[in-house]
């Protein structure tokens, strides 16, 4: 019992000791928190840690979802998302570091943190972004077609309940003379119609399978079969027929002289025909909207010219008739561009951005929002096209007389001037970026000059061989259209050759629209991006031919004024 005694008294002033121990440390360490935390210093600093303690919890918390995984209830976060979130949040705030300062010491200046930079996110290509713009092009043209359309409309359901009203009626002048219209004018302008459709798939069918050969052979086919329709006209030996008959074959020795003229740009357009027609064969379906554009003016046609019968026997019948022309014209281009700018699209994003586009997709496109710049392209480019011929007339002529070469000049400087501001290379651009025709145009022709190729764009005959293949489906219509009339009813013979002339030609141009667009893709994507491998050489070899041959003197007749002759004047 006593060693038990006094082993108990030993531990008990064992205990005594370290508990007076353990109360002296935890009072000394109590009065140094109580001296340090008065500090208004500290307080702030630790209201910081807080603060920013609270902000990484909230981060950490809202970027959970995108790495954290669920398994038994439990949530796993990821590490590398979780590293992410740190080193971010590490980035975002830095807290300046924990100073310690006696009480009686001078209070430090303020650490001011530096302000939280935002974390920089790569900008989007407005290029990839403007591809699929939604902003429709040239909104006043298209208010001004959609109301001349839905006037257009009226005027031939008016005239046609007109014709059907006349030839419904008992016996009078004007019922026999409709009556006569129906059956001896109308059947030879439908199958001028039809006529035309064959022939422009025949057109763009041949084409795309011998592009080369075709190039001389639209030539040469123009002036042989407008040769042909004009003595076919005089052999009628009618007033009229033989005015049309002279017309025709003027035309045809200008367009045999125009064939000697160009036979190596008729070599290199028939390479460059060759190579831009190579991206059809990727997309089979890409000739469907030409064909449908087709179908809907053979259609339009048909209604257009049974209207023409009773406009005949309306007031002023030709000026109604002429205000029923210039608006087929206008329509029928706007369906050629329809197709030009759906072609268009399609070839030229494979072009610059290697893309399968959906061929709908860009119909739709070319029908609802870019249909404000196919209405304003179908009204300025054939009368810029027109211009283009007489300045070139006007070019050759120019050192035979003084004034003569004065017009010629100014006549090019008004044809540089238009072409900055339109050109039917513009289809390329709003087809494929979404811009209005204007913009498109200055655009476009900026690419050439940036590149150096006005004067090949200048040398090109794609559109001349588009012309010459409508007029040559025309004179065709003219050949089968005249023959049928002058047998059965001699006096239409001449109205009705100029009608399927002009059915001819417009179904043939809404036909040739497919490589006429490839073609001109092929230039303007070359421009954009001359590396890409998809060109060859083909555009660069030409580029050194016509630069070798202006330091010879040997310059093509140009739409715009060279700037030797600029300076020179």
């Amino acid at each position: 019992m006593g060693g038990l005694d006094n082993l108990t008294a030993e531990d008990n002033a064992r205990t005594v000791r370290s508990f007076v121990f353990f109360k002296v440390v935890y009072f000394n360490v109590h009065l140094v928190f109580r001296v340090f935390g008065d500090c208004p210093q500290q307080q702030t600093l630790q209201a910081t840690i807080a603060r920013g303690a609270t902000e990484d919890e909230k981060m950490e918390n809202r970027a959970m979802p995108a790495g954290e995984v669920i398994i038994g209830g439990d949530v796993v976060v990821d590490s590398v998302q979780r590293d992410t979130t740190v080193s971010r949040l590490r980035t975002q705030l830095q807290v300046p570091p924990i100073q310690v300062v006696s009480h009686d010491a001078a209070a430090p200046p303020p650490v001011t943190p530096p302000f939280p930079q935002p974390v920089q996110t790569p900008p989007l290509q407005t290029s990839i972004a403007s591809l699929n713009s939604r902003k429709y092009t040239n909104r006043i043209t298209l208010l001004i077609f959609l109301l001349h359309l839905a006037i257009a409309v009226a005027a031939v359901g008016f005239f046609s309940f007109k014709a059907v009203q006349g030839v419904l009626e008992h016996e009078t002048g004007k019922s026999r003379r409709e009556r006569r219209a129906l059956k001896f004018w109308l059947p030879p302008i439908e199958g001028a119609s039809l006529l035309g459709i064959i022939l422009a798939f025949v057109w763009q069918t041949s084409f795309r399978a011998w592009p080369v050969f075709m190039v001389s052979f639209s030539l040469w086919a123009c002036f042989l079969i407008t040769m042909a329709a004009g003595i076919l006209l005089l052999c009628f030996s009618m007033p009229d027929t033989d005015v049309g008959g002279v017309v025709l074959l003027l035309f045809s020795i200008g367009t045999g002289l125009y064939a000697c003229w160009v036979p190596r740009r008729a070599t290199f357009s028939g390479r460059v025909f060759a190579k831009s027609l190579q991206p059809v064969q990727k997309f089979p379906g890409v000739n469907g909207p030409a064909y449908l554009m087709m179908g809907l003016g053979f259609l339009w046609i048909s209604l257009w010219c049974f209207a023409v019968i009773g406009a005949l026997e309306f007031y002023y019948p030709p000026l109604t008739i002429f205000a029923l022309v210039l608006s087929l014209m206008w329509t029928a281009e706007v369906l050629r561009n329809v197709a030009n700018l759906t072609v268009s699209r399609v070839i030229a994003l494979y072009y610059l951005r290697g893309m399968q586009c959906n061929i709908q997709f860009s119909f739709q496109r070319a029908a609802s929002i870019n249909l404000g710049s196919a209405c304003l392209g179908s009204l300025f480019v054939p009368t810029i096209e027109a211009l283009r011929i007489i300045a070139r007339g006007l070019n050759l002529l120019e050192g035979e007389d003084e004034f003569l070469f004065s017009c010629a000049h100014c006549c090019l400087r008004v044809m540089e001037s238009i072409f900055r501001y339109g050109n039917s290379w513009a289809f390329v651009h709003i087809a494929a970026y979404g811009k209005g025709f204007v913009a498109a145009s200055q655009s476009t022709w900026g690419l050439f000059n940036s590149q150096g190729m006005e004067e090949l764009v200048d040398s090109d005959i794609t559109s001349s061989l588009c012309f010459l293949t409508g007029v040559s489906s025309g004179a065709l219509c003219v050949i089968f259209s005249a023959s049928w009339t002058f047998s059965t009813h001699r006096r239409y013979t001449m109205t009705v050759s100029l009608v399927a002339f002009f059915v001819g030609y417009l179904m043939t141009r809404i036909g040739m629209a497919l490589p006429q667009a490839c073609v001109a893709c092929f230039y303007v994507c070359y421009a954009e991006n001359p590396v890409s491998q998809l060109f060859d050489s083909t555009i660069p070899e030409r580029l050194a031919q016509i630069r070798a041959a202006s330091r010879d003197g040997l310059v093509s007749a140009p739409r715009f004024v060279p700037r030797r002759v600029l300076s020179r004047a």
